[in-house]
């Protein structure tokens, strides 16, 4: 777990390497266009990829009470 802080890259590489791919309106997901999607997909996803690098990173464990 000593790397978890490379999870931080996956909401970046998505948005900024896979975004022009994504450049679309059609299909709709969801009733929103598919480019409309796709950002909040990334949203939602760098969030949960945010309570995994807190909750396992070994810097943020608690060794004692004081």
């Amino acid at each position: 777990m000593k790397h978890i802080k490379l999870l931080l890259f996956i909401p970046f590489i998505g948005m900024a390497f896979f975004l022009p791919f994504a450049n679309r309106i059609e299909p709709y997901v969801f009733g929103l266009p598919f480019i409309l999607f796709w950002i909040v997909l990334w949203m939602v996803l760098s969030s949960l990829i945010l309570m995994i690098v807190y909750r396992y990173d070994p810097d943020n464990q608690e060794e004692g009470t004081e």
